[in-house]
């Protein structure tokens, strides 16, 4: 690679700020929708691994074994093994293994059995005094769910669902090198094989404003949700 030098990544000329704003609204967007599908599958997994734990039965015992073995096995493969393998699946679900819709797989199934295992462990926080308190009220496992578990759990779950969002942002710029597009693709591909050092910088500078701008909402949200902060 020909260095520039430091000047090299002020060289503002050489971006296409067109390209650059639908390489941001991409990544935008595969983080969002994914996140939308990341809550409900990891709250989902959380909630079948917190539930059969304790429960007596081969059943329950089968289903908590499996549930905890696939979402330890997909937490543990790296991510971008994960999408190389994952691309004949991605094919058959989306009809492309490139662009940001490609993505959406992948960054799913690498994020849901993370944030799985958070909310299971924020469930596991709850006084069990009260569960047991809804349960000798006649409450069904639906009301202990929707009264208990996730009213209880709610700050907790926006902070690790904070975590999560930040984890899918770096994953989607991991996606780029193999052509999911995102900010990611646009550093690897105009910026580090074009040598032009500015377009990987203002790529990252936007990534940082975005974590930074999730990291605030989430906080703020948290603190609008924990009866403690009232």
């Amino acid at each position: 690679m020909n260095s520039q030098g430091i000047q090299s990544y002020f060289q503002f000329k050489n971006v296409n700020w067109s390209s650059m704003q639908q390489a941001t609204w991409e990544t935008i967007w595969m983080t969002a929708i994914s996140m939308i599908i990341v809550i409900f599958v990891g709250i989902t997994l959380g909630l079948i691994l917190f539930e059969t734990r304790d429960k007596k039965g081969i059943g329950y015992k089968f289903v908590n074994w499996l549930v905890s073995f696939l979402v330890n096995v997909f937490r543990s493969i790296p991510f971008i093994i994960l999408i190389v393998l994952l691309l004949p699946f991605t094919q058959d679900l989306v009809g492309t293994i490139i662009g940001p819709k490609a993505a959406i797989p992948s960054l799913v199934i690498s994020a849901a059995p993370f944030y799985a295992r958070m909310v299971e462990a924020d469930f596991r926080e709850i006084d069990a005094g009260v569960i047991e308190a809804v349960k000798s009220m006649g409450g069904t496992s639906w009301d202990v769910i929707w009264k208990v578990l996730l009213p209880e759990s709610m700050p907790a779950l926006i902070a690790g669902g904070t975590v999560t969002a930040i984890s899918l942002i770096s994953y989607t710029a991991m996606a780029g090198a193999i052509g999911s597009g995102g900010l990611g693709y646009l550093a690897y591909l105009d910026g580090f094989q074009s040598n032009n050092n500015t377009v990987t910088l203002i790529a990252t500078v936007i990534i940082l404003l975005i974590v930074l701008i999730i990291q605030f909402l989430g906080d703020l949200l948290v603190k609008h949700v924990d009866k403690r902060s009232l």
